[in-house]
């Protein structure tokens, strides 16, 4: 019964011609069909990062390559990765110069101080073997030297429920564009980023406010309460809407069942169970 939905941020974040449009769908179908195939014979927790490490690698989305640029002029990343099962959670903060903050994420569940921020992140990525990579791209450095700040919608993310019934989720982000250096974004917060035995999500959007929602550990909770995961995204979303709360999430249940919502149109996703695929339209 295993399933899986990735997110690739909203379209508003990039030009909305047509092209762009076309090359997201067929760049998220192609990795949810490689992440399910790989879901066959890995666990969710591999899965998900082995999805969100195919998403930091296109540069049609912001996290890894094709990351933002802070006000500072410098690329800081922020990723974190939880097991629905051990609920362990690691992340990295405005790490710098690695190719996929969601694999440092990674090896950083397997000790105890297991989310860092800034240099202390970095360090901890070149001490394991992490070479120092530029996710900078032209466009990026065009857009910062001309001083067009994009929406700030830009992170990816993954969902999985393995065929043993495990959860996992992954959410990586190259962030707004522009920010105050040290700025902290929801992506390794369980604002932006939670899963348990029963639910997994992953959101994107402005930052701020879904941790001022506190989104996905709300839409989880709920969940584990005894909410369907349909009720439990309308509600956590209707209490977005008295500050206009711009957010997008994913999420998979215990029972297989897959949703995703947006505030304002339009995130960019994929789902597949095997059989049936979802794409955006």
């Amino acid at each position: 019964m295993s399933k899986i939905i990735i997110h690739g941020g909203f379209f508003s974040e990039s030009s909305t011609n047509i092209e762009t449009k076309i090359a997201k769908q067929q760049a998220l179908l192609r990795i949810v069909k490689d992440s399910y195939a790989y879901l066959q014979n890995h666990s969710a927790l591999e899965t998900v990062v082995f999805a969100v490490s195919q998403l930091e690698d296109d540069e049609l989305f912001n996290a890894g390559i094709g990351s933002q640029i802070q006000s500072d002029g410098k690329i800081r990343m922020s990723a974190s990765l939880m097991d629905g099962e051990s609920q362990k959670m690691s992340g990295v903060i405005n790490i710098e110069e690695v190719k996929n903050p969601i694999q440092v994420a990674q090896v950083l569940m397997q000790v105890d101080d297991r989310i860092l921020g800034g240099s202390g992140a970095t360090n901890f990525a070149r001490k394991h073997g992490f070479e120092p990579f530029s996710t900078e791209i032209p466009q990026r450095r065009a857009e910062y030297e001309a001083k067009l700040a994009s929406l700030g919608t830009g992170t990816v993310g993954c969902v999985a429920l393995d065929k043993n019934g495990k959860i996992a989720v992954a959410t990586s982000t190259g962030g707004k564009g522009f920010e105050i250096p040290g700025r902290i974004s929801d992506s390794a917060t369980v604002a932006g980023n939670y899963a348990n035995e029963f639910c997994g999500v992953s959101l994107t959007g402005v930052g701020e406010d879904i941790v001022s929602n506190a989104t996905a550990a709300k839409i989880v909770t709920r969940v584990t309460d005894g909410f369907s995961i349909e009720k439990a995204f309308e509600k956590t979303f209707s209490e977005l809407k008295p500050y206009d709360g711009f957010a997008g999430a994913i999420g998979i249940d215990k029972q297989g069942n897959i949703f995703h919502q947006d505030s304002h149109p339009s995130m960019v996703f994929a789902s597949f169970d095997g059989e049936n695929e979802e794409v955006f339209e």
